[in-house]
């Protein structure tokens, strides 16, 4: 008994052939270390360090090595999880920091390098951190009792403050704790008859207490965000411009990064606060950027993406916005929004082929005939039950696939409403224009197959679009979208003219419509409908999105783990290089790539992961603690932004809060 309470079980030199539950213990205790020792010289006069601990970075990131402990009765250095782990796992770890411990100061840095890189440790933390987890959900026994004593303390805890205040008030303004009577609702009870019918002069619900406090919730919210991203170190930049109601420009900042902090890691983009800009262009955006990143005490050099909309002063690569960024940060990552490309993909395609133009002012006559008489849509409602007509967006061409789904599943009822507007209508005009759109639009073979192929052309496009606008969306499956958008576009070039027809031929037939074109004079071979739009969208996709490839070429083998093991070593220590030069600017580097490549190469053998995302792969990272490389490139990876989708959310909420009733509100109260 005496020994056990004389000897320290915390202390590595005690853990020989240790049972079961000293080993729970220890990991529920977790590492010890006591940073103000003072070490013993060895016979060299060196001695271990504190700085030890720590793995300093190329980035300059401190990486923790918690399995890191040094013993004071040996005056040893030990691993945590290999001492404890090497006989369970089965691991055939012989170095001095998994048995008896090393105190060779002078080559302490090397053994601890070679040792966090070998597979048998990175083993043995796998099984020291799931004990671990297991221990720590298993902490349920007195979970109530303790919630209940938390209560009860948190209680007496604001009566304690409470009564300070009464104590410190009294003191300032040197007041006697009571009046004449000690009795609370007594007349004589002086303070308390001054609360209840003193005069008020003044009140929280004028303007500048309201914007006050306004502004108090703002800055704590937005605190926490900036701790947060300081936290995961890089974060990317994502503008978005736009006039609010009372014809000012707004630019809306969302920050975004890698939340570190989290159990799992999770992406989030962060709205920060709205900017009113007088200067649009280039140069003024910018300097108002780098105004706002150094009073949110944020690095620019941190800055690891850009993400922006597709106009000049914002993507231009001599004036823009991204390049002055570039200029300062060249880690600074450029990519344009995959959303708005993809809108102007679909501008391409229907610039291209004329008749596109007719097609869609077709669709938009329809709406506009029914909709401007509240007489002709009740003819419509009589006529169509299901989907309602709408109208074509100017801007978002992704979004008209409603419009034309409306047309192409109820052709039918729509014609039959037009026919019965011709009939009961008595405006010659309105006559006239029903019975040209039932009788030469919707009667119209051509018109009804154009309408088939933009519907699929609109249902693909418009799938990717809104698989993009989510905010964890990262690069890896931008692209793998992309190439399935560029795989359906050469598909169906191959054979999505003629699958339309089959479809729609039977329509035709219960329309009683004639399933052919009207011939004309052939003077030279005329593509297919969508022959020219097969081919324009193709090229428009790989000329607009030729950024995202560059990505590809630098980060693609760390986007598929499987496909990670399937390299070869050249050719993933030549992929390793080329990431450390491109996370490079003057002297200093994110990562090391040698050091990078080491790390995968003993990851490719001992992660076993169900998913192996790069989300999946980071959380992986995160719960091992041995891999300070690839964990920062995992995170820059994850980083980089594909959209400005919330941006252009913040913009949602900033036209409910300043309405036109509300034009006049003033710039401090929006964010």
């Amino acid at each position: 008994m005496t020994n056990l309470l004389t000897n320290n079980i915390y202390d590595p030199s005690q853990w020989e052939n240790i049972d079961t539950k000293l080993r729970d213990l220890l990991v529920e205790k977790g590492p010890i270390r006591e940073n103000d020792l003072k070490f013993p010289l060895d016979k060299e006069r060196r001695h271990f360090s504190t700085t030890f601990y720590f793995k300093k970075l190329s980035n300059g990131e401190k990486f923790d090595r918690r399995w890191l402990v040094y013993s004071k009765d040996l005056d040893k250095a030990f691993c945590f999880c290999c001492k404890l782990f090497n006989s369970t796992t089965h691991g055939n770890c012989t170095n001095q920091l998994t048995n008896e411990g090393t105190n060779d100061w002078r080559n302490i840095s090397n053994k601890i390098k070679n040792h966090e890189t070998s597979k048998e440790h990175v083993t043995n933390m796998n099984a020291w951190i799931d004990l671990e987890m297991r221990l720590l959900k298993n902490k349920t026994i007195d979970k109530n009792f303790q919630e209940q004593e938390n209560k009860e303390k948190d209680h007496w805890k604001k009566v304690l403050l409470r009564i300070i205040a009464v104590v410190k008030n009294f003191g300032k303004n040197n007041l006697a704790f009571r009046g004449k009577n000690e009795k609370i609702y007594q007349e004589n009870n002086e303070h308390v008859q001054r609360i209840q019918h003193g005069a008020i002069h003044n009140h929280y619900l004028g303007h500048n207490i309201q914007n006050e406090l306004i502004q108090l919730l703002a800055n704590e919210i937005k605190g926490k965000i900036i701790k947060k991203i300081k936290e995961a170190k890089y974060f990317s930049i994502i503008l978005y411009c736009t006039p609010d109601v009372s014809h000012q420009e707004q630019m809306t900042l969302v920050l975004r990064c890698v939340n570190i902090s989290t159990s799992p890691i999770k992406i989030d983009e962060h709205f920060v606060e709205f900017l009113k800009v007088d200067d649009t262009s280039g140069k003024g955006l910018f300097n108002e950027i780098i105004s706002v990143i150094k009073s949110l005490e944020l690095d620019i050099n941190d800055v690891r993406g850009q993400g922006y909309d597709n106009g000049s002063n914002m993507k231009g690569k001599k004036q823009g916005v991204q390049k002055r960024i570039i200029d300062i940060n060249p880690r600074a990552f450029y990519t344009p929004c995959g959303c708005h490309n993809l809108n102007l993909v679909l501008c391409d395609v229907a610039n291209s082929y004329p008749k596109a133009i007719s097609f869609f002012g077709v669709v938009q006559c329809i709406y506009t005939l029914f909709s401007s008489s509240t007489k002709r849509w009740k003819i419509l409602q009589d006529n169509v039950l299901s989907l309602t007509l709408k109208p074509l967006s100017q801007t978002r061409w992704e979004s008209r696939i409603e419009s034309v789904k409306a047309i192409k599943f109820q052709a039918l009822e729509i014609r039959n409403a037009l026919l019965q507007l011709a009939k009961t209508s008595e405006d010659p005009k309105t006559k006239s224009e029903a019975d040209c759109l039932a009788t030469y639009e919707l009667e119209s073979f051509e018109f009804l197959l154009g309408m088939t192929i933009w519907y699929d052309i609109l249902f693909a496009v418009n799938s990717v679009s809104k698989n993009l606008q989510s905010k964890d969306m990262h690069i890896d499956i931008t692209i793998d979208q992309l190439k399935g958008l560029i795989s359906f576009f050469k598909k169906y070039g191959e054979d999505g003219f003629t699958s339309a027809m089959i479809s729609f031929k039977e329509i035709a037939i219960k329309m009683e419509i004639e399933p052919i074109f009207h011939e004309k004079r052939i003077i030279r071979r005329k593509k297919q409908f969508d022959e020219n739009v097969n081919d324009q969208a193709i090229s428009s996709i790989e000329s607009r999105f030729e950024q995202f490839q560059i990505y590809e070429d630098v980060f693609g083998f760390l986007f598929n783990f499987e496909k990670l093991k399937a390299l070869d070593d050249n050719s993933l220590k030549k992929y390793c290089l080329n990431l450390e030069s491109f996370l490079k600017h003057d002297v200093y580097y994110d990562i090391n790539g040698l050091d990078l490549y080491s790390e995968l190469i003993v990851l490719k053998e001992v992660v076993q992961i169900d998913e192996n995302t790069p989300i999946n792969v980071l959380n992986y990272l995160k719960r091992l603690d041995s891999f300070p490389n690839a964990y920062i490139a995992y995170r820059i990876l994850l980083t980089i932004p594909v959209t400005v989708a919330s941006a252009g959310r913040s913009f949602s909420k900033l036209k409910l809060i300043k309405s036109y009733l509300r034009s006049t509100m003033s710039q401090e109260r929006l964010s």
